[in-house]
């Protein structure tokens, strides 16, 4: 396992302190983004002409998946979890079924946009050690979050 490698990962497993209960979620963002970014340039392995071109289309495509994750997707968790849904009518219901389909659809879009796009900036290789380090990422920080969980 070389340097850059080990270093992603030590990076990932000690930072635990961003779960920490007083940060808002702008810093949670800042300091998971800190750490995506240093996990991307180790799996990847990019050069610095891809990196430079890399970036900016991924940034803006995390920070629409973000919102529209946290936006709507939030609502419609509150909503399903606020005990209203035994009070829902069948045709609520199936409106509530066809928004939250709309944004499973609008996250894919978007995915496939990005994609379309990072094309042009990568070969496809790459982009699929993208996707996949987009998995071992989100893995581990959820394992952190679970082990951070269990500690308290």
């Amino acid at each position: 396992m070389n340097i850059r490698k080990l270093l992603s990962i030590l990076l990932v497993l000690v930072s635990v302190s961003f779960y920490a209960q007083n940060e808002s979620m702008k810093e949670k963002k800042e300091k998971i983004k800190v750490l995506k970014v240093a996990f991307f340039t180790t799996e990847l392995d990019l050069t610095n002409a891809e990196a430079e071109k890399f970036w900016p289309l991924y940034n803006t495509y995390d920070d629409n998946q973000f919102e529209l994750r946290h936006q709507k997707m939030r609502a419609f968790m509150k909503r399903m979890n606020d005990g209203s849904l035994d009070k829902l009518s069948e045709k609520e219901a199936s409106n509530f079924l066809s928004q939250i389909e709309d944004t499973e659809e609008e996250l894919f879009a978007l995915r496939k946009k990005f994609t379309q796009n990072v094309k042009a900036v990568l070969p496809a290789t790459k982009i699929i050690k993208l996707r996949k380090a987009e998995e071992d990422f989100n893995r581990k920080l959820l394992q952190q979050y679970r082990n951070k969980s269990i500690q308290k």
